[in-house]
């Protein structure tokens, strides 16, 4: 509301302030044109030209005097009358200028009430458990620290003497063309074990740590090469391990042999004094070392962003590899050297940051052990290396499948050893994409005329994708933590607190979160900035959904016990959120929705699209107008007022609000009269559309004899043959669920009949592998949105929709009802096929998918995608 005010009196402002400079404008004329027919008469009468005078004896009569005296009078008002409007004009005019520049601010202006998380809850005083780790998500391999200038450390690798020069590997890329790489397991605290399958051999990464100290303990690494059974010789590698400091923080490289970085010494603020340990390659545990070649690079970074270009650009093709027994060849190795001080070169900041490289290079089969030590750790028992290291990863080996086993009972239910280490790697992917980030989104508002740097701050989420979207999405979270907080609650609750702390004073949270360097290199500059009026669903409510159920039943726990202080923390915040999505999202009529931020530019798409919405392409009214009403936000509202009411009843706060929203939402005639087209049978968006649109290619005129190439580039634009009107959008699929999806409609109600139909029709959203996007009878079905822009949720199969749809049919399936038993049998058929795709797929091809083909099941988009689509754990566990 305060928004909606603030807005209202920017705009009465601005208004007032035309209104007050024409009018003061037009007195000011008037005034001019009294001023001067006065002053005419006035010289008239000083002067006596051209009028007689008058004589001695005859006196002036009194009502002239009185008139000239008033006309006088009316003149000085009008002047004083001028003054003050143009005193009201300049006051009006600097409020204007004051409102607008206020209400700019606001978007970059956090939210007054006291933050869930402390400044230092991530600090290794408050949790150094989880202070180091994998969170660098973009990395094949690498850790860092919670805290915003970490010392990160990581690992790239190349294949020497392979067809493809210089082939590096460091951060995430499809374009690397890996067999497969992921976790197998991960705690999501203290220790990992990833398979990395490149073209002819595999690198195995664990990582283990152990407590001790005041910064987080100490950690190892151990990576293991072998060469793949089809390789026709034993693969020579460089392993190249790395630390850098992010501004903060010196190392220091110690070198032996010649060439060989033994170790780095370093210190930071938060690290204190550490040392880097790179132990000698052997042939396994006991092994004697083999023989290996060394290199190493010394030199400062402009930012993290740039590590692996520092490394190509000092490849050198000039070292010898010479085996005892082979022949000699060049190889590629980082170039020794180390960066001289310029006195008087002006220095950058970001130009103190160290950066070291050691590079190792030796033939498979191998393993190398890295180990990091604090200085704060005292009476350290045994190095955490060689046969301790084995021991520990054998320990928590043990513990992960045990606690893997009781929280999901797979084994129970019947799953194969196969399927079984499928769902761990699902898990161990989700909590090994764990990431910590710190920086500024770039955002704008309407009163912003260029985009704005948001404060600065933290960000600890999991991501959708290591190649593709390793940095936080809002849509994307609340269905993450639907499985972690199956595993660690109190982690869930963490990154629940850390999103909600992004909120600013006028409720909205970034949708995208792309903080830093690292993160803005992977993203095409048109998503960097994000725009104050525009959502994304709110899912973070069905995370909180789970955390009230947990909270419910075990009492208990741990983790319920801290569940209650922070739903204090994070009420005031829940209620600004949800108070954005009423008013800014509010619909044309009362209690309907409208998502903002769809495309604008018509000409261009098949159907513009709605990024908000978190469907992109999926097919909305084809004229976007403020008339929309969409049923899927409906939804979302609906949930959420019923957890804010459930929130509010808990903390003892005030709940009749949230619950008479909640009644309101709830009530299905309402629903229906909003969104129920008695035409389709099907709950639908309401719109300016038609059905009668194509993409056509552009005409393109060019005269006889002109050469081509110097016209316009042709393109496909969209052609209307009907005009469009206000009618409910025909498109069948993920969006008329909705009502379903979110368990909304009553139990008896006669809509879950034509929804159940169209769930179980092949023609419309039924194939083996899951529920496709859109109905494949829909006009709009995987059809090209651009020339350049491919369908994306106009067919394909996406796992977190398939998810509520088997949670939906689990729920009707399991109360009374009209339709139990038909939804019972749905439920079944569809988890079956699933599991059985996403399990065949994660096989054969070595990922679980972005989405799946819905002619054939196969993997498509970003891998590995173990995002959302790892809800196919829960599938399997049947866990709601």
């Amino acid at each position: 509301m305060h928004l909606l005010l603030s807005s209202a009196s920017q705009r009465n402002a601005e208004v007032s302030l035309l209104l007050i400079m024409k009018f003061s404008t037009v007195l000011t004329h008037q005034l001019g044109q009294v001023k001067r027919k006065m002053g005419r008469r006035r010289k008239r009468v000083a002067t006596g030209d051209g009028v007689p005078s008058p004589k001695k004896e005859e006196k002036t009569p009194a009502p002239p005097r009185k008139e000239k005296k008033k006309k006088t009078d009316i003149g000085k008002m009008f002047i004083n009358i001028s003054i003050g409007l143009c005193i009201f004009s300049l006051i009006w005019f600097f409020y204007a200028l004051y409102m607008r520049s206020s209400l700019a601010k606001r978007v970059v202006t956090l939210h007054p009430s006291p933050r869930v998380l402390d400044a230092n809850s991530s600090s290794p005083a408050v949790s150094p458990e989880r202070y180091w780790g994998t969170y660098r998500p973009q990395v094949y391999f690498g850790m860092k620290t919670r805290s915003p200038r970490s010392v990160v450390t990581g690992l790239m690798w190349m294949r020497q003497f392979a067809e493809m020069d210089a082939n590096l590997r460091h951060t995430c890329e499809q374009g690397d063309h890996l067999l497969g790489y992921g976790w197998l397991m991960h705690d999501g605290v203290s220790f990992g074990v990833q398979e990395v399958h490149d073209r002819d051999f595999t690198l195995t990464t664990e990582f283990v740590k152990r407590m001790g100290g005041d910064h987080g303990g100490d950690w190892t690494w151990r990576i293991t090469a072998k060469q793949h059974s089809t390789a026709s010789s034993a693969p020579v590698i460089s392993l190249m391990f790395y630390a850098a400091t992010d501004i903060q923080g010196s190392l220091q490289a110690h070198v032996e042999e010649k060439n060989r970085l033994s170790s780095v010494t370093g210190t930071s603020e938060e690290l204190g004094n550490f040392k880097i340990t790179f132990g000698k390659p052997t042939a396994g545990e006991g092994a004697i070392g083999k023989y290996a070649r060394y290199n190493y690079l010394q030199t400062k970074s402009p930012g993290l962003d740039k590590l692996t270009d520092i490394v190509k650009n000092s490849l050198n093709h000039k070292f010898v590899f010479s085996p005892p027994k082979g022949e000699k060849r060049h190889y590629f190795a980082v170039d020794s050297y180390k960066v001289t001080n310029h006195q008087n070169q002006q220095k950058d900041p970001k130009m103190e940051s160290d950066f070291v490289v050691h590079q190792v290079t030796v033939q498979t089969p191998f393993q190398i052990e890295v180990l990091f030590e604090s200085g704060s750790f005292r009476e350290r028992p045994d190095q955490l290396v060689g046969s301790v290291l084995t021991d520990e990863l054998e320990k928590r080996k043990v513990a992960f499948d045990e606690k893997f086993e009781s929280t999901f009972g797979l084994q129970a239910k019947g799953f194969t050893s196969s399927h079984i280490k499928f769902a761990m790697a699902a898990l161990s992917n989700m909590l090994g994409g764990m990431g910590y980030f710190f920086g500024q989104s770039v955002v704008q508002s309407v009163y912003n005329e260029h985009p704005v740097l948001y404060p600065e701050g933290p960000l600890f989420t999991a991501v959708p994708s290591r190649s593709f979207f390793p940095r936080g999405f809002l849509w994307d979270e609340g269905f993450h933590q639907l499985l972690i907080s199956k595993w660690d609650t109190q982690l869930t609750q963490e990154v629940i607190a850390h999103w909600l702390d992004l909120i600013n004073v006028e409720g909205w949270i970034p949708r995208e979160q792309i903080l830093d360097d690292e993160a803005r290199s992977k993203v095409p500059s048109e998503f960097i900035v994000q725009h104050n009026e525009n959502a994304n669903p709110p899912t973070l409510f069905l995370a909180l959904q789970e955390l009230l159920e947990q909270l419910d039943a075990q009492p208990e726990l741990s983790s319920s016990q801290t569940m209650l202080p922070l739903l204090k923390r994070l009420y005031p915040r829940l209620q600004i959120w949800f108070e954005w999505f009423n008013t800014t999202q509010a619909g044309p009529l009362a209690n309907s929705y409208r998502w903002r931020g769809r495309d604008k530019d018509t000409n261009l798409f098949l159907n513009p699209k709605t990024l908000t919405s978190g469907l992109d392409d999926y097919p909305r009214a084809s004229h976007p107008s403020a008339d929309e009403r969409h049923v899927d936000l409906y939804c979302w509202m609906t949930l959420a007022s019923g957890i804010m009411a459930n929130v509010a009843r808990i903390l003892g706060e005030p709940h009749q609000v949230y619950e008479n929203t909640h009644r309101t939402l709830s009530n299905n005639d309402l629903l229906n009269k909003l969104h129920w087209s008695e035409n389709l049978h099907a709950f639908s968006d309401y719109g300016n559309h038609t059905q009668a649109v194509s993409l056509l290619q552009e005409k393109v005129f060019v005269p006889p004899g002109q050469p081509r190439h110097q016209f316009p580039v042709t393109r496909w634009v969209r052609s209307v043959r009907k005009a469009p009107k206000l009618q409910y959008v025909n498109a069948l699929g993920y969006v008329s669920l909705f009502p379903f999806l979110l368990q909304i409609l009553a139990p008896d109600s006669p809509k879950i009949e034509h929804i159940l139909r169209d769930i179980q029709d092949p023609e419309r959203l039924w194939t083996p592998y899951g529920l496709r996007s859109l109905s494949r009878s829909d006009p709009i079905y995987m059809k090209r949105n651009t020339e350049h822009d491919a369908p994306y949720w106009r067919g394909p199969i996406w796992i977190n929709i398939n998810y509520l749809a088997v949670r939906a049919l689990h729920h009707y399936g399991s109360i009374e009802g009209p339709y139990k038993e038909k939804a019972a049998i749905l439920y079944q058929e569809l988890r079956t096929n699933i599991i059985n795709n996403v399990y065949k797929q994660y096989m054969e091809t070595g990922y679980i998918w972005e989405q799946y083909n819905d002619s054939t099941g196969r993997g498509q988009g970003s891998h590995p995608f173990t995002g959302w689509s790892a809800l196919t754990v829960l599938i399997m566990a049947e866990e709601y």
